[in-house]
């Protein structure tokens, strides 16, 4: 009987906390989704459609206020904040991942617009990626998240800084590899991968536009990048109208990470990540002039070691100057990482309860 009251009190502690209000939030999303969903059916595109989806599109803006575990603040401002919100934007003008309804189900609709996945085409690039290679980068992250978590104090902060990054990148590979992989159980569909090996870019636009988070870019694309190059067209020309527009996407990134870090610790925007992303754009459109502006009779050959220092070096430095201290100030990663710790000691609680339980 003992054993039973301490199962439930574990149970209860761990229900009413963070596992209740995600519930709450989950189930808030689908009924939100669902709502645009049946009103893209009725309604015709334009502002009509826009002015049906505000609701929850301001819903969606709040929703990561109501939630104090910074893992799922990540993944909700990151799926349902950013990505969901810029899906139901171009839906209400029948563009984008959610527009043909007619080879949608409700299911499929719900996943696609609420998870950061996308629906694999014909020109999906092939990613080099297995079970074996997910398990190693499990084993990996939590083998950091234990040195972290037992020697930061003994390990210089540069090294700290290298490890949140490797932390980030495995936390946001496996998550949306596991959500993928769930949703291609329940519905069958094929889906785009996420990450192509980032490691191995050898150029700022290999990184940002094939290896890294693609989904973002598949969104960003539509949203912003093809009307600003289309505008750009007329001003400067079929030759350079894609360098305002790279310019403009990450802007646009940049201010997006910015609410997202708001999200995270609550504090006064410092405009450091927005002027992380303005530094990327700018160094891919300088790759990007360098290739247009360059002599066809003049090639030069450029080692994939060389670049791929080159590229890896100045997403380190530019990640460590400007996109990482606000994470640091708000301590979200130290945050993340002892919410694993928390998530395991309540894992061992229940197996050490339940265990208990049957002893008796």
């Amino acid at each position: 009987m003992e054993g039973d009251t301490d199962m439930n009190k574990v149970l209860s502690y761990w229900m009413e906390g963070v596992m209740n209000n995600f519930f709450i939030l989950c189930l808030s999303v689908l009924v939100s989704l669902s709502y645009c969903y049946f009103s893209g059916k009725i309604l015709s595109k334009g502002t009509t459609r826009l002015v049906t989806f505000l609701p929850v599109i301001v819903l969606f803006l709040l929703l990561p206020l109501n939630i104090h575990s910074v893992n799922f603040v990540g993944f909700t401002s990151f799926s349902i904040t950013m990505l969901a919100n810029l899906k139901l934007l171009m839906f209400a003008f029948n563009k984008g991942p959610l527009s043909d309804l007619s080879e949608l189900s409700l299911p499929t609709f719900l996943a696609i617009a609420g998870l950061p996945i996308k629906l694999k085409t014909s020109q999906t690039e092939k990613a080099h990626n297995s079970l074996f290679n997910y398990a190693r980068k499990g084993l990996l992250l939590a083998f950091l998240i234990k040195i972290n978590h037992d020697y930061s104090d003994y390990i210089h902060q540069t090294i700290i800084l290298g490890m949140y990054s490797i932390y980030v990148y495995f936390f946001l590979e496996i998550g949306l590899a596991i959500a993928a992989a769930m949703v291609r159980a329940l519905l069958g569909i094929e889906l785009e991968p996420q990450f192509n090996e980032p490691y191995l870019s050898t150029s700022l636009h290999d990184f940002w536009g094939r290896r890294w988070n693609i989904m973002v870019s598949r969104v960003l694309r539509p949203m912003i990048y093809i009307p600003v190059r289309r505008w750009s067209i007329n001003i400067l020309g079929q030759k350079w109208a894609a360098l305002p527009a790279i310019m403009s996407t990450f802007v646009v990134s940049g201010l997006i990470h910015e609410l997202i870090f708001f999200y995270l610790g609550r504090a006064k925007p410092t405009w450091e990540v927005t002027w992380f992303f303005v530094l990327q754009g700018a160094g891919l459109t300088a790759e990007i002039a360098v290739k247009k502006s360059n002599n066809k009779r003049v090639r030069i050959h450029v080692p994939k070691i060389i670049a791929r220092i080159y590229t890896v070096g100045f997403l380190f430095i530019t990640g460590f100057w400007l996109f990482f201290p606000p994470l640091l100030r708000c301590k979200a990663l130290e945050r993340g990482v002892a919410e694993y710790g928390a998530a395991w000691a309540f894992v061992k609680d229940v197996f050490r309860v339940a265990s208990a339980c049957f002893a008796r």
